[in-house]
């Protein structure tokens, strides 16, 4: 079976040379890049991978076209974040699970790195990525424009062995990205025509923090499963106030 790992990029000169190194196993490597305005191209094409620039619309569209790209050239993709490695282990587990016959997707766990830590609690393990894909019979629904849903033609298994997610540098890039993430999420609830109660402003915070700190066990990572779930618990309650001002936009 013939796999091509695919990285989408943008400005990720500081990954993007790591991340290639180890899906050197793949018999093909693809960057494809939303023209990033740093090194992140020449530096793919100094490791040897091959780059495809599309003009970035959304995740779903990107991995699609990007399936697209391969189609008829291989029999399975791996998609691969650039701030994402494979590890040896886990070479062994992909190059196995392709000769499978059964089997159109394959699940994968992260090891997710926030701040720099090992997060295992507050929702962040295993935290389960349909990455490995058999061309021609996996699409992403195109709905989901962020946090993309792959939809399978046929049995999705489970990898036992993670990937490694160097997630979340700092603070300052935790809220660049939740911000991104509550807002669609409120357009989504708008859409819907759910209105916000004021019940909401404080349940819904609530119930976010038990969650992740309790059911999702972040007190096993202490402080820092204390502060993540903080922080979730906070942005669940901007996303009720951005869905409060769509709302009076309207």
């Amino acid at each position: 079976m013939h796999l091509t790992a695919i990285i989408l990029t943008y400005n990720e000169s500081a990954h993007i040379a790591d991340c290639i190194e180890s899906v050197r196993f793949a018999d093909k490597i693809l960057v494809f890049d939303s023209y990033s305005t740093d090194d992140t191209v020449a530096i793919a094409k100094g490791c040897h991978a091959e780059v495809i620039q599309r003009k970035f619309d959304d995740y779903a569209g990107q991995r699609n076209a990007a399936l697209d790209a391969v189609a008829g050239q291989t029999d399975w993709v791996l998609f691969v974040d650039a701030d994402e490695r494979i590890t040896t282990e886990q070479e062994l587990e992909i190059r196995e699970k392709i000769e499978l016959p059964d089997y159109v997707g394959w699940r994968i766990p992260r090891h997710n790195y926030i701040f720099g830590v090992l997060t295992k609690g507050a929702g962040w393990f295993p935290d389960y990525q349909t990455r490995l894909l058999r061309v021609g019979l996996v699409q992403y629904d195109p709905t989901r424009q962020v946090h993309e849903v792959v939809e399978l033609d046929g049995l999705e298994g489970t990898l036992d062995n993670p990937l490694i997610h160097y997630n979340y540098r700092d603070l300052a890039h935790f809220v660049s990205k939740q911000r991104q993430y509550v807002a669609y999420d409120a357009k989504i609830l708008f859409e819907q025509g759910i209105h916000p109660k004021f019940r909401n402003f404080i349940l819904q915070p609530l119930r976010q923090f038990y969650w992740r700190f309790v059911t999702l066990a972040g007190y096993q990572d202490r402080l820092h499963g204390l502060k993540l779930s903080l922080l979730m618990a906070w942005y669940e309650f901007r996303k009720y106030w951005i869905l409060r001002n769509l709302w009076r936009g309207k």
